[in-house]
């Protein structure tokens, strides 16, 4: 399988996350937006990722892929069974891929993604406003974020891999889970990023970024 993007996106990190919770090996390929490379552009004609392509199979919309290897990769399950789990589930992966995503975002475009990969000068002023957006966002992840365990009854599921790889992303851009303020998400987050999977794709994110970021790597440090 391939898959497109780079893991410094909170969407693609979310699909290697649940491929390696999974075990399904995967070549990382590029593509993004700007990107007009002919193979890419085939597997993902609206320049979205992830994208995938699975021995001729191509996908694109994390979410959309995550159904998809939870089909063919059933163990363990990381989509509920349950009804209200499942609903749950569901509830928190369009969360964190909407109205987290649609703040975050605001402020790793404009600071990161448009200046250093595409060339383009950020908007300052739509930046402020992603993080005018936060707080409300993080009291509700305090407020559901479990003294124990995962974010939906019966274990670790995409509720979880969704939200904290958009809090992971957001540590590039100062706005990381933050135990002071948070100490529930914060303590939900490191479990979550202590999972082996997890790690594994940590592994992979870092040799990534001191590649092509070395200075937020080092913020970060």
């Amino acid at each position: 399988m391939k898959l497109y993007g780079a893991l410094l996106s909170p969407f693609v990190r979310k699909v290697a996350v649940v491929l390696a919770e999974k075990g399904v090996d995967y070549t990382p390929a590029r593509g993004g937006p700007g990107n007009t490379d002919v193979e890419f552009l085939a597997v993902s004609p609206f320049a979205k990722i992830p994208a995938i392509d699975d021995e001729g199979f191509m996908l694109a919309d994390s979410s959309a892929i995550v159904h998809y290897i939870e089909a063919k990769y059933p163990d363990p399950a990381l989509i509920p069974a349950d009804p209200q789990a499942r609903g749950l589930a569901v509830w928190f992966d369009e969360f964190g891929d909407t109205i987290f995503a649609a703040s975050g975002l605001k402020i790793l475009f404009n600071r990161v993604v448009g200046p250093r990969f595409l060339g383009k000068p950020g908007d300052e002023a739509l930046a402020l406003e992603g993080e005018a957006e936060l707080p409300r966002i993080f009291d509700y992840i305090e407020s559901v974020a479990p003294d124990d365990g995962w974010l939906v009854a019966g274990g670790f599921s995409i509720a979880d891999v969704t939200v904290a790889s958009m809090l992971c992303t957001l540590r590039y851009v100062g706005h990381g889970p933050n135990a002071g303020a948070y100490p529930r998400t914060a303590a939900w987050h490191a479990r979550a990023i202590a999972r082996p999977s997890w790690q594994l794709v940590e592994a992979k994110e870092a040799a990534l970024m001191q590649r092509i970021l070395p200075d937020l790597v080092a913020a970060l440090a």
